[in-house]
């Protein structure tokens, strides 16, 4: 067993190593686990590593902005959860915190992403290395979720082997990679990174039955996804952007933005800024989404059958998503409290206008409970309650 990587590498003078401080208690700790020496050592003289110009090792560290190694964890763990629902029942990997559950260390520039499978043994030395692959070509012998019975730096050392070396046990293994280690340029300034502390519910059993179950419209939303205290809708006036649009807007809207006022909800739906003057203000997005649609529905009619606003029932959007979805109103009739709600999908085929109103949408999403072609849906296994989310902007915000 190789037990340092030391022996095979050599580092490189594109990013200079430098270890960052670690309390490997406090982050056992955390994780419920112990973690194998060799990648505690190679942490603990290195810090976050790039090997062989293609492989990302994340240790315990921050850089604000940039990395969290316990968001990062997180996330990395839910993605994999999602896409291993693609695997029959029978073959998906557990994924950390669940007991024997997959724990990743590390990732690649091609989207693989590296784990240790702690079900192996109690002994975390002999964990032996999962990767989720990405890409796999059929035939080649690579499984998406690919085993293999190699240790942390037994399978580091396979993937830096000389071309007529054989892997050994045989399989499929990425490289040969060059067998240089430098610092990971996008963290040139990790620092220590310290364990959250656990956080009380944010809402009792009660709350929760209102939010998620029981509650209704702006109420149950408000607890759902708390608003600002101070909204930020612009330095204008309601009576300004109706005069600028020569129309009303919906009065659930304007409730709801009275409330909340502009921003993006659960890091995803963008809410345009209404009431802000100059050059980015309400109209302008307004504008510009109208205009890049009709380019498309002039080359695409069959894909693009909205009628655009200020054609009489035309689109008329005031949100999108950082996928490039938009959320808007189809402007049928003189009454805008009556304008269907409609999504312009980016990956889908146009659908038929929502049934429900503007608050009642919302909060379905932010439940979990809406489904349709234009929303991010939530993973079975996510709790609404921890991703329902709005967070303000205020006058430096683009949209």
């Amino acid at each position: 067993m190789t037990s340092d990587i030391g022996g095979f590498t050599t580092p490189s003078t594109e990013g200079p190593l430098s270890p960052v401080p670690i309390d490997w208690a406090a982050v056992e700790d955390w994780l419920g686990l112990r973690l194998p020496a060799d990648y505690k050592r190679l942490a603990d003289r290195y810090g976050p590593l790039d090997f062989g110009e293609y492989v990302w090792i994340h240790v315990p560290c921050v850089q604000r902005d940039r990395f969290d190694y316990g968001e990062w964890l997180r996330a990395t763990h839910r993605e994999a959860r999602i896409e291993a629902r693609e695997l029959p029942e029978a073959e998906r990997p557990v994924l950390h915190p669940e007991p024997g559950g997959l724990l990743a260390w590390g990732c690649t520039r091609g989207s693989d992403v590296l784990f240790w499978d702690t079900s192996a043994s109690r002994d975390p030395d002999e964990w032996t290395v999962v990767v989720q692959h990405s890409g796999v070509v059929p035939g080649s012998g690579l499984l998406p979720w690919h085993r293999y019975d190699l240790t942390f730096t037994d399978y580091l050392r396979h993937t830096v082997r000389d071309s007529w070396e054989l892997p050994s046990p045989p399989g499929p293994l990425l490289g040969p990679l060059p067998g240089t280690v430098a610092r990971t340029a996008f963290l040139p300034d990790a620092e220590a990174w310290t364990p959250p502390a656990p956080v009380p519910p944010r809402l009792t059993e009660a709350e929760r039955r209102i939010a998620l179950e029981t509650g209704a419209g702006l109420a149950a939303l408000r607890l759902l996804s708390p608003p600002p205290e101070r909204p930020y809708l612009g330095d204008g006036s309601w009576e300004g952007l109706f005069a600028e649009l020569g129309t009303r807007l919906p009065g659930e809207y304007v409730r709801l933005m009275d409330g909340y006022g502009a921003g993006i909800w659960s890091g995803w739906l963008r809410f345009h800024t209404p009431l802000r003057t100059g050059e980015q203000r309400f109209l302008t997005h307004v504008e510009d989404t109208v205009d890049a649609y009709r380019q498309l529905k002039d080359g695409h009619a069959q894909w693009y059958p909205l009628a655009l606003w200020p054609e009489p029932g035309g689109f008329l959007p005031f949100a999108n998503s950082i996928d490039g979805d938009y959320l808007g109103w189809l402007t049928e009739g003189g009454d805008p409290d009556t304008w269907p709600l409609i999504v312009w999908p980016r990956h889908a085929d146009q659908g038929p206008p929502l049934e429900g109103g503007l608050i009642d949408t919302l909060l379905d999403w932010q439940r979990g409970t809406l489904a349709t072609h234009g929303f991010a849906a939530l993973d079975e296994d996510d709790d609404p309650v921890e991703f329902a989310d709005f967070r303000s902007w205020d006058d430096r915000a683009y949209w």
